[in-house]
């Protein structure tokens, strides 16, 4: 999208928000790849880069805030654990400078070490995440892995990081979480609106009431699992679950929350390039992206919009 190239830290000041690259797939169960995922989501513009516009809120996101890509954080493949403490620190030096981080994964694990470092900046418990993921990622381990990419939800919650019933979740599906996951999970005032759930009543609902759930929250993280979506639209990642949502429904409502409340930080993750099919994949996180920043810009103006209206038909 033809950003600037900000890698120190030092010159954050200022930038309203800042891309990090997660580049680590170690704690996948399944389909390996989401490594490569930062770099198909970057390499997947619009020819537009920064004079792009929202026709329908009438805004330039790139023009109304000042964007930077800040790089990848310092990850060496094959050590799960140090590469979270390199992930921790590249989102605290960015919210340090008081900018808003995206970072692009990388598996869903890396959503422990993003929503851990923003919350060290804020009340503890003052985050509300609103989670987009075909899963809950909500176990007490995958495979005996405490830290793997089905396990940050539950670990953020029992550590004090994020409240339970702060954590809401949009477009859960498929045969896992299994009981005892929604047993710990209905312990835990966690809310959730299975997939059932948007086709019946439709995605601007059910974002409505997601935006009643989080109450008047103070800060608000929104982590987008691209697995969320239907393999129809999102093939290229490690654990595909048929019957999500369209790419359509997906944008909206990320692009309502960011309208309506704004944002500290967001993660999209699991985009797996290996599977990926036309970059289709990696073109929906981009979108994810470019939405939640349209919505961002909105918000920070007051939630006003100025929509595109269609002119008289051209002549020719």
């Amino acid at each position: 999208m033809f950003l600037p190239l900000c890698l120190d830290p030092a010159e954050l000041a200022g930038v309203d928000v800042a891309i990090v690259g997660a580049p680590m797939d170690e704690m996948v169960t399944h389909r390996p790849g989401t490594r490569f995922g930062p770099r198909a989501i970057r390499a997947a513009y619009d020819d537009a880069g920064l004079d792009s516009w929202h026709m329908d809120l009438g805004v330039a996101p790139l023009r109304d805030l000042t964007v930077v890509d800040h790089g990848d954080a310092e990850v060496v493949p094959g050590d799960a654990h140090r590469n979270h403490r390199a992930i921790r620190k590249a989102v605290a030096d960015v919210v340090a400078s008081e900018t808003v981080p995206i970072v692009l994964g990388g598996d869903h694990s890396i959503s422990y070490p993003n929503v851990a470092a923003i919350a060290e900046s804020y009340d503890t418990g003052s985050i509300a995440l609103v989670h987009f993921d075909t899963h809950a990622d909500t176990g007490a381990d995958n495979w005996g892995l405490k830290w793997a990419h089905g396990t940050p939800f539950r670990n953020l919650v029992d550590d004090g990081v994020v409240r339970g019933d702060c954590l809401v979740q949009i477009g859960l599906r498929g045969y896992w979480p299994f009981p005892d996951e929604w047993a710990w999970m209905r312990d835990h005032g966690v809310t959730w609106h299975r997939m059932d759930e948007v086709f019946e009543r439709g995605i601007d609902d059910v974002i409505d009431d997601v935006l009643d759930e989080i109450g008047d929250a103070p800060h608000v993280f929104m982590s987008v699992d691209i697995d969320v979506l239907d393999p129809a639209f999102a093939p290229g990642t490690g654990t595909p679950e048929p019957g999500g949502m369209t790419t359509r429904e997906l944008l909206r409502a990320v692009r309502k929350v960011a309208s309506a409340r704004g944002f500290v930080g967001m993660d999209v993750v699991e985009v797996s390039p290996p599977y990926d099919h036309a970059g289709i994949t990696a073109q929906a996180a981009h979108r994810v992206v470019l939405e939640a920043l349209a919505g961002l810009a909105v918000n920070r103006r007051g939630g006003k919009t100025r929509p595109e209206r269609p002119g008289p038909p051209s002549a020719l």
